[in-house]
C-alpha cells in the first residue's frame, strides 16, 4: 500500500525488514496478538516463518490472545520450546492445546483485562496488531478490534503494526498515531470473517421466543453465535432499539439497517451504536467504515457493569454450554474440559440485572451433539440436574432472569429452587424431561410425588395462546396451563372467596394442597384442557380466571367448568374463557359440554344460556345439570 510520502519520510525508521523487526523479540517476552477477526494474520505467519528460519532467535515466549480464529501455529508441539500460548478465551484452534496441557487459559472478566496490562500484573512486551492506513494526520484505526488491543498498544514495549487497506476506520477509542508504534509492515489481506453453524430451525424458534421478551426502546447486548443472530433477525419488527454490546455482529447491523435500532432512546450515548469489537462479514465491515453513528470503545468501558446498568431497559442476551436445574450455567467448560471462556457474558448479565427495567436472558439449544473418536454421535441435554464436576460457573443463580430454548421461555427471577427446576424441565427437550424429573426428585429439588404427564413428552400447544381485551381495556392472555403454573394456581385458588370456591367445586372444602393442584397442571391437552386467563399487574402475572373441560368416557363430549378471581367479576373474563373452550372443543370434534351449576349461581347459568348451542337442563337438590350440544 502507498503511504503518504511525507509521513514515510518523517517516520522512516519504522519501516524495516521483517528479519530486523522480529529480531527485537527477546527470550521470555510476552507477545500479544490482536483479537478475533482483527488478528494480524500476515504478522503471525511471518513470525512463525522467522522462528522456523531462526530457531534459536528466542525461546520461552508467551503468546497472549483473547480469541484466535486464524493462524495458531504457535500452539503446535514443535514450537513448545519457543512459544507457550496463554488465552483469555479458548477458541476452536487452541482448544486442543489448552486441554492437552500445551497451552494455558486465564479465566478473567474481559472488562478486567486492560487493568491487568496497565498494572503490569500481566505485562506486555510485544504487541502484534492490525490497523487501517494512517490518515493525513498520522492516525491509524484499530478498526474492528479495539477491546483490549488499545491497552496492549499503550503498555507494550514493542508495537508492530500490520497496516491493511481492508481494515475499516471506526470512530471511538481505536485511533493510534504512527508515532505510537515501533514498526510498520504493510500487508493487505482479507479480514477474517465469522460465520455460525447450528440447527437453523431451533435457532429460529429460540429467536422467536426471545423476541417476545424484547420491547420497543430496549437497549441490546447480543453475544456471538447462530442463536444470538437468529434473535436479532426476529427483532426487525421492533422500534427504537439501542445497541450497547461488546460484540457488533451481522445481526445487530441488520437491525440498524432495517430501522429497528436507531439508539434514540438510549439513556447514555444517545444516538450511538457502541461496541468494542466486530466479528462479522465484509458487508458489516463496510457498513461501520467511517460511520459516525458507530463507536468502538475499550472493553473496560463497554463491559463495565456500572456503565451497562446505566442503560434503562438493558436487555443482555447470551448463550451457554449448559445450565442446571438450580439456575447455574457454564459458558466456559464442559466438566473439566475447557471450551471457551468467561468473556464478557457475566459483565453484561450482571449489568442488565442491575439496570432499571433490565433483562438478563440466556438463550440455548435444548440439546447438543457430541462426536466420539469412533465417529459415533451422542445427543445430550444442555439442561442438566447439576453442572458437572470441574465446570466453570460463568453465571450464578442470581445472574439470569429468563432461559429460552426452542421449547419455550422459563422465568427464573424470583423463583425458588423447586419452581426453577420445573420451569427448566418444561423447556428441556421432551426426550430428557422424564429423566430430569427423576433426577430432580432424587436430589429433593421438587416434590417427590410430582407428576408429569406421559413422562413430559406431551407437547405444550403454544398455538392456542391468544390475547383478548375485556371490560375497561383489560388485556388478558388466554393460554393452556403449563406444568410450571402450580404457584400461580395456588395463588389463584387461595385468592377466591369462600362463596366463589363453593360455587366452583360445590364443596365447603377450602384447601388446595399440592396434590389437588397437580390435577389441574398435569394434563395431556387432549382428554383434558385447562385454560388460564392471565393478566399483568405491574411486573407480576396473575391468573384472573380458569376454565377447563374433561372428556367424558362414554360420550364424545366433555364436562366443563370455569371460575374467575373475585376482583375480576363482571369484566367479561368468564365469557371469554367459555367461548374459547367451546372453540377448542369444536375444532377437536366434540359434540358438546355437560356442566353442573348451583341453581342460585345466576351469572354462570346466564353465560351458558348465551352460548350458540342447544341446551337442556335438569334440576336436583339445588343443582342445575346442563347438557349443551353445539350447533353444527
Amino acid at each position: 500500500m502507498a503511504f503518504d510520502p511525507e509521513l514515510q519520510r518523517m517516520y522512516v525508521e519504522k519501516f524495516a525488514s521483517e528479519e530486523y523487526i522480529f529480531g527485537h523479540i527477546r527470550r521470555g517476552d510476552r507477545i500479544f496478538i490482536g483479537t478475533g477477526c482483527a488478528e494480524p494474520q500476515y504478522l503471525v505467519s511471518a513470525l512463525i516463518k522467522y522462528v522456523e528460519s531462526n530457531p534459536k532467535a528466542f525461546f520461552d515466549a508467551e503468546v497472549l490472545h483473547v480469541w484466535t480464529l486464524g493462524v495458531a501455529a504457535y500452539t503446535q508441539e514443535k514450537f513448545k520450546n519457543t512459544f507457550r500460548h496463554n488465552s483469555f478465551f479458548v477458541g476452536q484452534d487452541t482448544r486442543s492445546a489448552v486441554n492437552s496441557g500445551l497451552a494455558d487459559y486465564t479465566p478473567v472478566f474481559l472488562s478486567h483485562v486492560p487493568q491487568l496490562f496497565y498494572q503490569r500484573l500481566v505485562p506486555i512486551d510485544v504487541a502484534l496488531i492490525q490497523t487501517s492506513p494512517p490518515d493525513k494526520h498520522g492516525y491509524m484505526s484499530l478498526g474492528i478490534g479495539v477491546d483490549i488491543v488499545k491497552a496492549a498498544v499503550e503498555t507494550a514495549e514493542l508495537v508492530i503494526a500490520q497496516v491493511n487497506t481492508n481494515m475499516p476506520r471506526v470512530h471511538g477509542d481505536g485511533f493510534i498515531h504512527v508515532r505510537d508504534v515501533n514498526f510498520i509492515i504493510s500487508a493487505d489481506e482479507p479480514l477474517l470473517e465469522y460465520g455460525f453453524d447450528a440447527d437453523f430451525a431451533s435457532a429460529e424458534k429460540i429467536g422467536q421466543y426471545v423476541s417476545r421478551l424484547i420491547e420497543d426502546g430496549d437497549t441490546l447486548q447480543v453475544g456471538y453465535g447462530s442463536i444470538p443472530d437468529a434473535v436479532a433477525a426476529n427483532l426487525k419488527g421492533k422500534r427504537h432499539l439501542g445497541i450497547h454490546s461488546e460484540l457488533l455482529s451481522d445481526g445487530l447491523v441488520g437491525l440498524i439497517q432495517c430501522g429497528a435500532a436507531d439508539n434514540s432512546r438510549k439513556t447514555i450515548n444517545h444516538g450511538k451504536t457502541v461496541a468494542s469489537f466486530c466479528m462479522a462479514t465484509k458487508d458489516t465491515y463496510a457498513f461501520i467504515h467511517d460511520n459516525p453513528s458507530v463507536e468502538f470503545r475499550t472493553i473496560d468501558y463497554t463491559n463495565n457493569p456500572m456503565v451497562i446498568a446505566s442503560h434503562d431497559n438493558m436487555a443482555a442476551i447470551n448463550t451457554a454450554l449448559e445450565i442446571d436445574l438450580t439456575g447455574q450455567s457454564s459458558a466456559e467448560s464442559i466438566g473439566k474440559t475447557f471450551f471457551s471462556g468467561i468473556g464478557g457474558q457475566a459483565d453484561f448479565m450482571r449489568g442488565a440485572v442491575m439496570a432499571k427495567g433490565g433483562k438478563a436472558i440466556l438463550a440455548i439449544e435444548s440439546t447438543a451433539t457430541l462426536a466420539a473418536p469412533d465417529g459415533t454421535h451422542t445427543t445430550i441435554s444442555r439442561i442438566v440436574p447439576f453442572l458437572q464436576e470441574g465446570a466453570g460457573i460463568t453465571l450464578n443463580r442470581g445472574d439470569i432472569h429468563y432461559v429460552v430454548t426452542e421449547y419455550g421461555i422459563a422465568c427464573l427471577h424470583g423463583k425458588n429452587i423447586r419452581e426453577r427446576a420445573m420451569e427448566l424441565i418444561s423447556i428441556a427437550h421432551p426426550s430428557f424431561r422424564e429423566q430430569l424429573i427423576d433426577e430432580a426428585k432424587k436430589a429433593n429439588l421438587i416434590y417427590k410425588d410430582q407428576t408429569y404427564t406421559h413422562g413430559g413428552r406431551v407437547r405444550y400447544p403454544e398455538e392456542l395462546e391468544t390475547y383478548k381485551t375485556v371490560g375497561n381495556n383489560i388485556e388478558i392472555l388466554l393460554r393452556p396451563v403449563k406444568i410450571t403454573d402450580e404457584p400461580m394456581l395456588k395463588d389463584f385458588f387461595y385468592s377466591l372467596s369462600d362463596d366463589s370456591l363453593y360455587k366452583r367445586f360445590i364443596s365447603v372444602r377450602r384447601d388446595m394442597p399440592h396434590e389437588r393442584l397437580q390435577e389441574f397442571i398435569s394434563i395431556d391437552y387432549v382428554n383434558k384442557m385447562v385454560l388460564l386467563a392471565v393478566v399483568k399487574e405491574g411486573e407480576r402475572e396473575l391468573a384472573a380466571g380458569i376454565g377447563q373441560y374433561t372428556i367424558l368416557k362414554d360420550a364424545n363430549a366433555a364436562d366443563a367448568a370455569f371460575v374467575v378471581r373475585d376482583q375480576y367479576h363482571g369484566k367479561g373474563i368468564g365469557r371469554e374463557l367459555l367461548n374459547y373452550l367451546t372453540l377448542i372443543a369444536k375444532k377437536r370434534g366434540l359434540f358438546g359440554f355437560t356442566a353442573e351449576v348451583i341453581s342460585s349461581n345466576g351469572s354462570m347459568l346466564a353465560l351458558f344460556d348465551k352460548m350458540d348451542a342447544d341446551i337442556s337442563k335438569t334440576y336436583e337438590e339445588g343443582l342445575t345439570a346442563l347438557k349443551i350440544m353445539f350447533k353444527r
